[in-house]
């Protein structure tokens, strides 16, 4: 990120707040919704004034603790030129241990099955509001969120920067009805205020034997701390420190008038929602329409970060390569159609598997919690790679290690309530993950490369050789090595045996991803002079990859600092083209019968390349021009070559 785009993301005005409050906050802000209701029904729906008590404490300790201290004030500090989130801090430590893309793509998948749950939760929660004034059942909320939900997906495509204007306001106002409303309740029992005292939530943990239990519902409260992170770099640092006072007083003001109204009706059987039941009656309506917009906007929240997610593991090779559409030219504006389907289809899933907001609430946090916990392991390592003080670093390991241990401890008795549906999404999307980081890994220890300089006879007799027809003036190869003096020896056997390949120049690609996000560098290796030319573009995991505007770019420098000879022949529609055509030649892999790899790897290998069948093909990744794109396909041998030896017979 340059120095400007910084700048403007850290400045701190009336409007960036308000916009802060709209992309933000959208899931820990509508948090109210249903994690009181679920707290009490941890204790079987009894209204009970000590269980109300420590469960109010317990979740105003959380948030101050989970959310204030580790991601507001410790995690944020953790950013990459501006850019939060798991893989964002994962680039800058990755270099440390290469074991840390474990806890990465384990948070990473974990945080994408918890984008499936969020949007059925939230809307659902505030929908089943509506029962309060007009009679539906089950099945009529279901299909009300179903429409919802669906509307909300189908919108993804068209970019989210209408509706990005009107986020911050609705939040905005939604935040202030929440102080509201707790103030109204609070004044009316204002006893309830001692719940700050940490004493009755550890009261409620070491008394209560169903205290442990009820802290999977108290999570709830905290789950958009890591969606908090993600997004740093759309609003920075000091906007959400500022926004956050105030989000966190209208929360606590909020949780404060539901324990009110709870403990006003002690020894009763809770029937309905406290978030409703606090609401006067004339206010229902409008109440539940602001709650209704909240929720919406959590819910794209969630979709927008995985959008973002998926695009940064994408860019770091890590994940398959997705189309992804940039609808308009807002920083962050991103659109993965495939992920898009996907959400769809697991939070219909979830919704007509799960119906009831009570319902889904069970299952809710097991896989966030999880994320933070590969959080907290990757941030102790950023701690020491910046050489902060040992003591510092481990005291911070040993206390969320702990807090995310026993959370993730009472979350596991969700596991059968529904957990096991994130668990096995994530688990899903982890091994898709893995495959294709094994793949590349037994691709990269296998293949072979060769010198380029090598081939310089070679080369040079096939330039001279005028009986075979000119393929391309410039012919351009992608190749996934590093070394600038090497390529795979596929390529040159592409260019020399497979159809002789005659050109003026042969360049030689490679994409280096950075650790920065914005990274947007080349280096130039005349491997064989006006001949054979290596290009690495380093570029940054947030940067489009468009090689073929790039190339460009980089032929019409070369071409002015002398590097590069004008090419004179030809005719051009284009005045001052002196470079002469481009074609690019992409080499598609088909694993070869004459490798003979381990079992496992082979497996692993044919499940790679079957996953890349239905990805994005890299002409249209690099953009390029399809009609100057060759496809060839190639025996990939990996391994040692199975040998057969024939006998002679007369």
């Amino acid at each position: 990120m340059n120095n400007k785009q910084s700048h403007n993301i850290n400045k701190v005005t009336l409007a960036t707040l308000i916009v802060t409050l709209g992309v933000i906050y959208g899931d820990i802000g509508t948090s109210p919704l249903y994690v009181m209701s679920a707290i009490i029904r941890g204790n079987s729906n009894i209204i009970d004034l000590s269980f109300v008590l420590g469960g109010v404490s317990l979740v105003i300790w959380t948030l101050t603790l989970q959310t204030t201290i580790k991601y507001v004030f410790l995690t944020l500090n953790a950013d990459n030129n501006g850019e939060g989130g798991i893989f964002s801090l994962y680039t800058i430590i990755r270099k440390r241990a290469k074991w840390l893309l474990v806890p990465a793509v384990i948070g990473g998948s974990a945080l994408l099955a918890d984008g499936m749950i969020t949007p059925p939760v939230t809307v659902t929660s505030a929908i089943e509001g509506l029962v309060t004034i007009i009679p539906l059942e089950t099945d009529e909320i279901v299909i009300i969120v179903a429409i919802i939900i669906t509307v909300l997906f189908l919108f993804q495509r068209f970019g989210t920067a209408v509706v990005g204007r009107v986020f911050g306001p609705v939040m905005t106002l939604w935040f202030f009805m929440l102080a509201v409303l707790g103030v109204k309740e609070l004044v009316t029992y204002p006893e309830v205020i001692k719940a700050i005292n940490p004493y009755y939530g550890i009261k409620l943990l070491i008394t209560n034997p169903l205290g442990i239990m009820i802290l999977g519902a108290v999570f709830l409260c905290t789950t958009g701390a890591e969606a908090l992170y993600s997004d740093l770099g759309h609003c920075g640092k000091k906007n959400i420190h500022y926004t956050w006072v105030y989000v966190k007083i209208s929360l606590i003001l909020n949780y404060l008038g539901q324990a009110a109204w709870l403990s006003k009706h002690d020894g009763q059987i809770l029937s309905g929602n406290p978030f409703y039941n606090i609401m006067p009656s004339w206010f229902l309506i409008p109440g539940i329409i602001i709650s209704t917009l909240a929720a919406i906007i959590a819910s794209q929240a969630l979709i927008s970060g995985s959008f973002t997610l998926v695009s940064e593991a994408i860019k770091l090779n890590i994940f398959p390569r997705l189309n992804i559409n940039y609808p308009s030219d807002l920083k962050g504006q991103l659109y993965i159609p495939a992920i898009n389907t996907v959400l769809w289809l697991g939070c219909m899933l979830v919704l007509f598997h799960f119906k009831k907001s009570s319902n889904m609430e069970a299952a809710y946090g097991l896989s966030i919690t999880i994320t933070m916990l590969m959080t907290t392991v990757l941030f102790y390592n950023y701690l020491r790679f910046k050489q902060y003080p040992v003591i510092f670093s481990v005291i911070f390991l040993c206390v969320y290690g702990t807090i995310e241990g026993i959370f993730l401890y009472a979350n596991l008795f969700k596991f059968f309530h529904g957990g096991y549906i994130t668990v096995l999404i994530g688990l899903m999307i982890m091994f898709l993950m893995y495959v294709w980081i094994r793949g590349k890994s037994i691709k990269e220890g296998l293949a072979e490369n060769v010198q380029i300089k090598l081939y310089e006879e070679q080369l040079t007799a096939l330039q001279e050789d005028v009986d075979i027809p000119k393929y391309a003036t410039n012919l351009v190869y992608l190749t996934n090595t590093p070394n600038e003096e090497e390529v795979e020896r596929k390529v040159m056997y592409s260019i020399l045996n497979k159809q002789p390949k005659r050109a003026e120049i042969y360049w030689f690609i490679n994409v280096l991803v950075t650790d920065e996000p914005f990274t947007m560098e080349y280096k130039v290796n005349n491997a064989i002079p006006n001949q054979a030319i290596k290009i690495q573009f380093r570029l940054g995991f947030k940067v489009d990859q468009r090689i073929n505007v790039f190339l460009r770019q980089i032929v019409n420098e070369l071409l002015a600092t002398g590097e590069l000879n004008p090419y004179q022949k030809g005719y051009f529609s284009e005045s001052g083209n002196q470079a002469g055509d481009f074609k690019f030649v992409i080499i598609q892999e088909a694993l070869s019968n004459e490798g003979q790899l381990p079992k496992f790897q082979e497996f692993i290998m044919n499940l790679k390349l079957f996953v890349k069948k239905y990805t994005v093909t890299p002409a249209k990744w690099f953009g390029l021009d399809t009609s100057n794109v060759e496809v060839e396909t190639v025996p990939l041998v990996l391994g040692r070559r199975r040998t057969a030896q024939l006998t002679r017979v007369n």
